[in-house]
């Protein structure tokens, strides 16, 4: 790999820092972006659809995507497969719900043994793991991450509009028995609506040998309000603070969270944080939608469309590994979420970009 001379760029914060200005040529095997960062996380997602509707993620009233504009489970399968070709060593399955795609576990198993995938993951709502969590096991998925944002059953059922903590109890019991190991839980954090429950999420996750994740909630598509509920990881963290010992930890789970251990616990409490902590320097990864879209950067309109590529040379790996690499030119040094919440400068929803 050979990196051009350094110029002045502003960084997300908006400050002048010196970034490589283009990456020139690709080691076989890798991937790398114009500033040098080498891709290795993919986030797939294998539908739009999902069982909930968090207030959060989706309106109310979605339209969905017509089968016809989105991957089918064989595109998905090719598109995973030029990725690992090219040094991708960590696959995120995400939705909507993946577990609501038809024939899903299909797809799984065929990931499972792809040769040089090291990390075959999911982020589901847990709605369907009472049922798929052992095949999951079965099929290669190594860890899960499971959205849980509130202890409550009504609070629940308000949050996701149509969900039933119970039974994502019991899904997160069934991916116990099944023997996952470092299931993580995530929880958006959202002033006046779940910041009581902060302290009795992270006590959940101790006793249950979980790791957790608060989330900053993210400008993504046109929900009105998000000004008003949002809560930075530094206060979530100083309100923890009153309750546990909070030692900061060096530990990765190879995306964006930043850890810290409570002493005697097992349990990693995590925190994401687009807008207070920018963690674009580091960041390895890019997001390939239901329907082909790949973004480099969750924080930005710009995407390229893999879907007529497939299309148009059907089996065909070369085309599209070269409209992979070439999607490296789009990949900013960094988002900008603005702090107006209520206005996102992105206007697809959450469910669309995949998790």
């Amino acid at each position: 790999m050979h990196n051009e001379t350094l110029r002045p760029e502003a960084t997300p914060d908006g400050a002048a820092g010196f970034v490589p200005k283009v990456t020139t040529a690709h080691a076989e095997g890798t991937l790398v972006d114009k500033y040098g960062r080498r891709i290795t996380y993919v986030r797939l997602s294998i539908t739009d659809r999902c069982d909930f509707r968090c207030t959060y993620c989706m309106a109310e009233e979605m339209t969905f995507l017509p089968r016809h504009e989105v991957m089918s489970l064989e595109e998905c399968l090719q598109v995973a497969s030029v990725f690992v070709g090219l040094g991708v060593s960590k696959l995120r399955i995400t939705g909507g719900e993946p577990l609501v795609r038809k024939d899903a576990l299909w797809l799984l198993e065929r990931l499972g043994a792809l040769p040089g995938l090291e990390q075959l993951v999911m982020t589901t709502n847990g709605s369907q793991l009472e049922r798929y969590a052992p095949a999951l096991r079965a099929a290669g998925v190594r860890r899960l991450n499971i959205s849980l944002d509130t202890l409550r059953a009504d609070r629940f059922k308000a949050i996701t509009r149509i969900g039933d903590l119970a039974k994502v109890l019991r899904g997160i019991q069934a991916a116990k028995a099944a023997g996952f190991q470092r299931t993580k839980l995530n929880a958006v954090m959202m002033r006046g609506i779940n910041d009581d429950e902060f302290v009795d999420l992270v006590r959940f996750a101790v006793d249950h040998g979980l790791d957790i994740s608060f989330i900053e909630e993210m400008p993504l598509g046109e929900i009105h309000g998000r000004s008003g509920t949002f809560i930075s990881s530094e206060e979530t963290r100083e309100r923890l603070a009153a309750h546990f010992t909070l030692l900061p930890s060096t530990e990765s789970s190879g995306g964006p969270a930043r850890y810290w251990r409570i002493p005697g616990s097992e349990s990693r409490v995590g925190f994401i944080s687009p807008h207070s902590h920018n963690f674009c320097d580091s960041c390895n990864r890019v997001r390939v939608t239901a329907k082909g879209e790949l973004y480099p950067c969750l924080g930005q309109n710009d995407a390229l469309h893999l879907l007529p590529v497939l299309r148009a040379h059907p089996g065909e790996n070369a085309p599209l590994r070269q409209a992979i690499i070439d999607s490296m030119g789009i990949k900013p040094y960094g988002h900008d979420f603005t702090q107006q919440m209520d206005a996102p400068q992105v206007v697809r929803f959450m469910s669309m970009t995949g998790g």
